[in-house]
């Protein structure tokens, strides 16, 4: 796989277009902090059909955010684990108002 996504990947943040050593230029660190946030569960990098890492833009975003906390003085594991928390929350607050658009969802209490 190239380092660049085929035209019709261009707006995939999904597809896995990065090698570890790109992903490490691009983000200003090293394959070694990419192995432990992998190895910590924040990202799943996929792998080519020779074994290497490869990551997605989505998954550079996440890595990004995890390194802002490192470099801040947060442990890598408590990084990790706040990361995996804040999205679970937005989920939570997205599912959340889903339910109250519905004409289903939730009694709110308001019409008393």
């Amino acid at each position: 796989m190239p380092d660049n996504p085929p035209a019709g990947h261009l707006d995939d943040d999904d597809y896995p277009a990065y090698t570890m050593g790109r992903a490490a230029d691009l983000l200003g660190t090293t394959p070694a902090f990419l192995r432990a946030v992998g190895e910590v569960g924040l990202i799943t990098p996929l792998r080519s059909e020779g074994g290497h890492r490869r990551y997605s833009r989505r998954q550079l975003r996440i890595a990004a955010r995890a390194r802002e906390l490192v470099d801040q003085g947060t442990p890598i594991e408590a990084a990790c684990r706040i990361i995996i928390l804040e999205d679970r929350l937005d989920e939570a607050l997205r599912d959340n108002a889903e339910l109250r658009r519905r004409p289903d969802g939730p009694d709110t209490g308001d019409d008393h």
